[in-house]
């Protein structure tokens, strides 16, 4: 039964929900940038080459001739796709560069952080006569009345 509990605890810890919800949040965001680079940055740049289109590169594997990706895929001729994989790398790299982006954010955040964080002043200190524990600020010791510089 123990073997059940530490799972529970396990699985309802802050980290594996937090993780839980990254992925979430990550297929999300992946997402987003699949649409931004194959409907937004890659039509531009096709515009740019004379009307290129990306994803219908392909080079036919088949000795039937086919004119586009989508009628390759119709008849089912084995292709190989690099204009596909051109966008998925360009995917690939507008996403790393986000996570980078976020990843440095953060770390300057935290570096000021630990700058920032100062060190409260001690609000006791010890009687070097009698050893006993005073107010930082006290001029005379309270127990034995001897005179603090």
């Amino acid at each position: 039964m123990s073997v059940l509990r530490e799972f529970k605890e396990f699985a309802v810890k802050g980290n594996v929900i937090d993780l839980g919800v990254g992925i979430v949040i990550g297929a999300a965001f992946g997402k987003i940038v699949t649409s931004f680079v194959n409907d937004i940055l890659m039509p531009p740049i096709g515009k740019l080459l004379g009307g290129f289109d990306f994803s219908n590169l392909f080079i036919n594997l088949s000795d039937k001739p086919v004119t586009s990706l989508a009628e390759a895929k119709a008849a089912g001729i084995a292709t190989l796709n690099y204009g596909l994989f051109l966008n998925t790398v360009i995917d690939f790299i507008i996403v790393a560069a986000a996570v980078f982006i976020l990843v440095r954010q953060i770390n300057r955040v935290k570096r000021q952080l630990d700058k920032d964080v100062t060190v409260p002043a001690a609000t006791n200190k010890e009687c070097p006569y009698c050893l006993n524990s005073i107010p930082a600020l006290a001029t005379r010791c309270g127990h034995c009345t001897s005179e603090l510089n």
